[in-house]
């Protein structure tokens, strides 16, 4: 049901825009499956951006728990993610890993402060932004 219901979405679960760009997604229709860290896959599944999604836990630290991810990647059009740069790819299941198996694969990152630069590896929320930007 929705727009978007031909679309398969893995979101490796995390805080910030990526559970919401997940969360439209699913309303809008679209699969999405979301991959929680086998620690706080209790906790965030009764969180109001998981609606309409499919949880799994995974140790993503475990080759095991990326390969999932990477299986996961041959049958969907698009991964987001929303972790500080290189994380991913320490984890084996950046950009490239991924799309060796997916090549029409979409790999959609959500940072505050972009892969690189002086502020790449901060936290980036909100009140970052409006205070370094003067709006605060």
């Amino acid at each position: 049901m929705g727009p978007l219901k031909e679309l398969r979405v893995i979101e490796l679960q995390g805080i910030g825009p990526a559970p919401f760009c997940g969360m439209l997604l699913a309303d809008l229709g679209a699969e999405v499956i979301s991959i929680a860290r086998s620690s706080s896959a209790a906790h965030h599944a009764s969180l109001i951006s998981e609606r309409g999604k499919l949880t799994i836990a995974l140790n993503l630290k475990k080759r095991e728990g990326a390969e999932v991810v990477l299986k996961l990647c041959e049958r969907c059009d698009v991964l987001i993610e929303g972790y500080r740069p290189g994380v991913t790819e320490r984890l084996g299941i950046g950009p490239q890993p991924c799309m060796e198996r997916n090549p029409r694969l979409v790999y959609g990152r959500m940072t505050g402060w972009g892969q690189t630069g002086p502020l790449s590896a901060a936290a980036g929320h909100d009140i970052n932004y409006i205070s370094l930007s003067g709006v605060l």
